[in-house]
């Protein structure tokens, strides 16, 4: 029987072939990393090879780390196998992974979305035989409004809260939401602070995309001057010490979870705003159909939901387990989570 061009083991996703893992959670001797994010760029390879705008990203996360950058659509080649990463519009710096072998061509996506955020490379469909996809959101229940409506939105809950006098506190993830948070704010509003971990992701991200100035929070930053502003910051960082030198404020979450009432009650937030930096039900189906792929092999999200679906539409379609979180994932490590608090 014919060995498949990747296989999920005990490591990660394997190329045999080419004896190089893809995204893998175990400790490898080469790693193709899609992008930053914890659940798929972790520390311990030997060797690391991802896109060139990833680079200060998974350095600024892992330390002094061997990494080789790339362009999108460049081809390297490892033992005879092509590979080359092309946009997969997650975060900044993010890629999906071509594979081809012997006339078969795989693509594995990471995780990705197909709206424009602004910030990052679109994303592009790669025609492939084989697509193995992220479902984070692969629930009908998902459908994203346009991001410049919910920008409208958050932009709307600032203005009338600096004119409450109160400061507004918009949670997001330290990469990839609190730059694309940042990038649509309306800086006409007032000013806007950050948490230590946002601005020194947004240091390591300002070379590569134009953002707006941003003050740190500091134990110097009095409460007069917090007020009316917004203030981007972590999730972790809901419910600690460091907020309360900002009352009166207002939170908000920036999630897709926030679809559902039930998630932003649970987290004691007073408003939702839906942003996901993954695709919802229907781009999910968008983006499947434009690769021509027949076999679909769903990783991490609603999997076997998403999967059935799929193979009632006449896909030959499974799952795998993996150990990527999707946007469960995007947080904060306790050493970044502490910094500035």
């Amino acid at each position: 029987m014919k060995t498949p061009l990747l296989v999920f083991n005990e490591n990660g996703i394997y190329c045999e072939a080419a004896d190089v893992y893809i995204d893998p959670w175990r400790k490898v001797k080469k790693a193709i990393i899609t992008h930053g994010h914890a659940d798929h760029s972790r520390w311990g390879h030997q060797q690391y090879i991802t896109h060139h705008t990833n680079v200060p990203i998974i350095k600024h996360r892992l330390g002094d780390i061997n990494v080789t950058g790339k362009d999108y659509r460049e081809t390297f080649i490892i033992n005879n196998v092509k590979f080359s990463f092309h946009p997969a519009g997650h975060i900044v710096g993010s890629s999906q992974v071509r594979v081809e072998h012997k006339g078969e061509i795989w693509v594995f996506t990471g995780d990705y979305k197909i709206e424009d955020d602004g910030i990052s490379a679109p994303y592009e469909p790669v025609t492939c035989h084989t697509f193995i996809t992220e479902c984070t959101f692969g629930l009908p229940a998902f459908r994203w409004i346009p991001q410049h409506e919910v920008f409208e939105d958050i932009n709307s809950w600032w203005s009338s809260n600096r004119e409450e006098g109160k400061t507004s506190i918009l949670f997001g993830y330290s990469l990839g939401k609190a730059q694309r948070l940042l990038k649509h704010l309306d800086t006409s509003i007032g000013k806007i602070f950050t948490h230590g971990a946002i601005e020194n992701m947004t240091n390591v991200i300002r070379p590569l995309v134009e953002l707006p100035e941003t003050t740190l929070i500091t134990a110097s930053i009095t409460k007069e001057e917090l007020k009316g502003s917004i203030v981007v910051a972590p999730p972790s960082a809901h419910g600690s010490t460091w907020i309360r030198k900002m009352v009166p404020y207002e939170t908000a979450s920036a999630s897709g979870w926030m679809t559902f009432r039930g998630a932003r009650r649970r987290r004691a937030i007073d408003k939702g705003f839906v942003l996901s930096d993954h695709c919802d039900w229907q781009g999910l189906l968008t983006a499947i159909k434009a690769t021509g792929a027949e076999k679909i092999i769903s990783t991490h999200g609603y999997t076997d939901i998403f999967s059935r679906y799929l193979r009632e539409l006449g896909y030959d379609a499974r799952t795998e387990k993996t150990q990527f979180e999707g946007e469960l994932a995007e947080l904060e490590t306790k050493k970044e989570s502490e910094v500035n608090t």
